[in-house]
């Protein structure tokens, strides 16, 4: 009985973790860029299907808390971090859209 009640009160932690990366009509603010400030929206991203650990897994973001890694536009330029999906094949091409995410 202690194991299933530990089972479930893992699987509780984990799923909440998930759920408050970007909670539900929120947006995480990155204020510190001299183009502009960017807005990431979590209910923009899920509402085109992606999924929070197709990039909060080790190799592009790998924990959930903002400010946890640098985000620069040459990674996202070359095909890392953001540029993953924001190569204008499965999102619009960060390179020649700047003002789509840095507000002044």
């Amino acid at each position: 009985m202690k194991k299933i009640v530990l089972f479930i009160v893992a699987g509780l932690f984990c799923v909440s973790g998930t759920v408050l990366g970007v909670p539900s009509g929120k947006a995480l603010e990155f204020a510190k860029s001299p183009m502009g400030k960017v807005t990431f929206s979590g209910k923009i991203h899920a509402d085109a299907g992606v999924k929070c650990m197709e990039c909060h897994n080790p190799e592009t973001f790998p924990k959930m808390k903002q400010g946890t890694v640098e985000i620069k536009m040459a990674k996202i330029y070359a095909g890392e971090q953001c540029g993953i999906c924001h190569n204008g094949e499965r999102a619009f091409a960060a390179k020649a859209n700047c003002a789509r995410c840095h507000k002044r």
